[in-house]
């Protein structure tokens, strides 16, 4: 039997880069999948079909996370289209890269409103429908121990994203509600090529601050993701797994 057999899984941000991968990995571990997507309509389709395609069940649903309406109706989705939730995979982020006399209140806000409120509120809708316990899996990022310059606002997003893992640990294993977090180093994903990292000086010195020698790929992260939905990962709870490649 797959690894997540019979759950079901919202990922949110899964039109692409890590959540795509995270989706198609649930997918191929058994799940029924939601693809949660802001905008690229396209990608996330293009995630589901390729889940279908290989036997699994998925469905694209719109919704920004840091909307309280959009996340419930996410998740209304999902409770109609597979009759439950047992997993949810916190992934939708925003990012970029500042002087700190650059940063300005409406990006604060832009990063905040996602990576930040998007965790609590689709948390906080999970309670709702983890009646038997349930898996909730925060992406966080190395960059939260090991900030860079011009990364301040990113870097604080990524820190409080931890702390939330922490404390919601404690405050819903009563309810058999275990959350961890996974913390990417360097990982090649559309965002990554968009942004004008890959081919730049600043991918070249993010593989030379890492042991094993490459930028991640989005399975890499998948394939930790699997385990901590999976029953293997019932003891774990409240913890941070770095998957970096060594990168600190």
């Amino acid at each position: 039997m797959a690894k997540l057999t019979n759950k079901v899984a919202i990922i949110t941000g899964a039109s692409k880069g890590i959540g795509a991968g995270i989706a198609k990995a649930y997918g191929t571990a058994g799940a029924s999948v939601v693809v949660n997507y802001a905008s690229d309509k396209d990608g996330a389709e293009r995630v589901v079909n390729e889940i279908t395609a290989g036997g699994g069940k998925a469905v694209a649903v719109q919704g920004s996370v840091a909307i309280a309406a959009d996340v419930r109706r996410i998740f209304a989705a999902a409770q109609q289209a597979f009759g439950k939730v047992d997993i949810l995979v916190n992934n939708a982020g925003v990012f970029r890269f500042d002087p700190l006399e650059a940063v300005t209140e409406d990006e604060f806000h832009r990063q905040f409103n996602t990576n930040v409120l998007g965790t609590i509120l689709a948390t906080q809708e999970a309670l709702q429908y983890f009646d038997q316990g349930g898996s909730v899996i925060n992406i966080g990022s190395v960059i939260s121990d090991n900030p860079m310059a011009n990364s301040v606002v990113y870097s604080a997003t990524k820190g409080a994203v931890d702390t939330i893992a922490v404390a919601l640990s404690k405050e819903l294993g009563a309810k058999k509600i275990r959350v961890n977090t996974i913390a990417p180093g360097a990982v090649e994903t559309e965002g990554t090529h968009t942004a004008g990292i890959i081919g730049s000086g600043f991918e070249t010195e993010m593989i030379a601050n890492t042991p094993l020698g490459r930028l991640g790929q989005p399975d890499d992260i998948a394939k930790v993701a699997v385990f901590l939905a999976s029953d293997d990962a019932t003891w774990v709870n409240g913890e941070k797994i770095k998957v970096s490649g060594g990168a600190r």
